[in-house]
């Protein structure tokens, strides 16, 4: 280590002689800097590019790439209290007729008379519970027992010696197919089935125990024959029966009469929920939501329009010369409002003529007016959606708001094909999204190529390769400069020890003659 010396014999300002030298051996080293902070700004602005082609493919395919986008529909039903209609998978619109004869029940079983005594569930330890419940077609789920025999799924649950009657009944109702409850105010134990409708063979809900569980509380063993037995009041009275077993809906459906389990089905791709009874056929109808359906177009033509003014203003923008990226010295004298405008001026141009994304823009251009062979409507213009005349605009799309609505009321599963037909792209059969989302594709993956993303690593992609490169110089130019440094000061220790070494003789000299 070389002992500096501040220029005490000379008198001279070392440090701030040596600082200036290195001031001027430090200007490649800023180029350097300047160099790397430019590239990072490129790799950011590449990015950002490729976070942009991501949401505009992302939103096609939550978009116009999506059937469900186009299909959906307006229904009117003359007695919405009685029956509501959705369209669920429909590409066409339906109406007809739907009389409501009887609403779909689900089984229900009650105790038949007080129960005693019964929740202290303790008395139940060790006791293996079985309930078999119907599913929503009203059949019943088949396993293998341990024998190998085909047999009816049924839920078992053995009682634990700290249950509780309501821990039982949460174990119940979280885990097999009925809902269960016990109103301690009226001592009764109610079960209904989750699934409405009647069991195509035996009972829509069986009850079972290796004890007395359901005994002591006063249950039936089946949905059938709950709606047989007598229910009596805390006077032993017979007011009416313990249960009811599940029915099936009834309807007249376009002068079809036909049953089914639930209240809520569907056919030919409308979903029905049945509410109460008719007395008469209810009339229904629907038409495309158009509006929902042009916003869906719309935000797909905003969103591409968006796109091309972000990459057609970088790929424009000219370098402004004049405001090289700051060094972290110059950044130390300005304010950090300064700071901030001088950057603005500086990041400019990072993307000027970029080849990759002018070809971008050419090839997403063509995707969207080549015409989609095999289609009834072939080209955007036939449903409003055109280029601006203002070529300055980088073929950014309008829609003719009337024409486009003309369009999706006559016909919306003709725009899907438009945008989304899968055929041969070489016999131009491939839909408008198809083809703008494989050019979108292979756009992102050249930009990772070239700027990888967040979470890459600077060896997998072209600029990062680069930084790492400047890095390097930079250290090795760094290295370089502290050896001149330590050459500097070790010359003017020398110096230093050189003029202290004579102002010392010459005081010695002095003084022989001054004696």
């Amino acid at each position: 280590m070389v002992m500096r010396v501040s220029g005490l014999a000379s008198g001279m300002d070392i440090d701030d002689i040596v600082s200036k030298l290195m001031t001027a051996q430090r200007v490649p080293l800023d180029k350097l800097y300047q160099k790397k902070t430019y590239t990072e700004w490129q790799r950011d602005d590449y990015r950002t590019i490729n976070t942009a082609l991501s949401e505009l493919d992302r939103l096609i395919s939550d978009g116009i790439g999506r059937q469900a986008s186009f299909i959906k529909k307006t229904v009117s039903v003359s007695n919405p209290n009685a029956v509501s209609i959705k369209n669920v998978n429909s590409t066409t619109d339906f109406s007809g007729t739907i009389e409501v004869k009887e609403l779909a029940t689900a089984a229900t079983m009650v105790s038949t008379e007080k129960v005693m005594d019964v929740t202290n569930a303790t008395k139940f330890a060790g006791q293996t519970i079985t309930i078999k419940a119907i599913n929503k077609d009203g059949t019943f789920d088949k396993v293998k027992d341990k024998d190998g025999n085909i047999v009816d799924k049924v839920f078992t649950y053995e009682v634990k010696s700290d249950d509780t009657l309501d821990s039982i009944i949460s174990k119940i109702n979280a885990e097999s197919g009925v809902t269960a409850f016990f109103d301690e105010k009226s001592g009764r134990f109610s079960i209904t089935a989750k699934n409405t409708g009647k069991a195509v063979s035996e009972h829509e809900i069986a009850l079972s125990s290796s004890g007395d569980f359901f005994t002591k509380l006063k249950m039936s063993a089946t949905s059938t024959e709950a709606a047989t037995a007598d229910l009596k009041n805390d006077s032993g009275i017979v007011v009416g029966k313990a249960g009811t077993v599940g029915e099936n809906a009834e309807v007249v459906y376009n002068g079809l009469t036909i049953e089914r389990s639930s209240n809520t089905f569907r056919i030919n791709g409308a979903e029905f929920t049945l509410k109460e009874k008719t007395t008469g056929p209810v009339t229904f109808s629907s038409t495309a939501d158009v509006d929902s359906i042009f916003d869906t177009v719309k935000k797909f033509v905003d969103s591409y329009n968006g796109l091309i003014a972000t990459i057609s203003s970088k790929t424009s923008e000219k370098k402004n010369s004049s405001y090289p990226p700051l060094t972290d010295e110059q950044k130390k004298e300005m304010t950090e409002d300064q700071v901030k405008k001088w950057e603005e001026q500086a990041r400019k141009g990072t993307l000027r003529r970029d080849s990759n994304l002018t070809s971008l823009l050419t090839k997403m251009r063509t995707s969207l007016y080549t015409q989609v062979e095999g289609t009834s409507l072939g080209t955007l213009d036939k449903i409003g959606i055109t280029t601006t005349k203002n070529y300055l605009e980088g073929g950014k799309l309008e829609i003719d708001e009337e024409k486009l609505k003309a369009a999706i009321a006559e016909d919306p599963n003709a725009i899907y094909e438009l945008f989304m037909q899968d055929g041969d792209p070489k016999e131009g059969k491939q839909g408008i999204a198809r083809r703008l989302r494989a050019e979108l594709s292979a756009g992102m993956k050249t930009i990772s190529e070239k700027a990888g993303s967040a979470s890459s690593v600077n060896s997998s992609f072209t600029l990062g390769k680069l930084l790492n490169e400047y890095d390097k110089k930079i250290d090795s130019f760094n290295d370089r400069l502290t050896a001149l440094e330590t050459r500097y000061y070790k010359q003017f220790t020398a110096m230093e020890t050189a003029i202290n070494k004579a102002n010392s003789q010459s005081a010695s000299l002095s003084s022989y003659f001054s004696s």
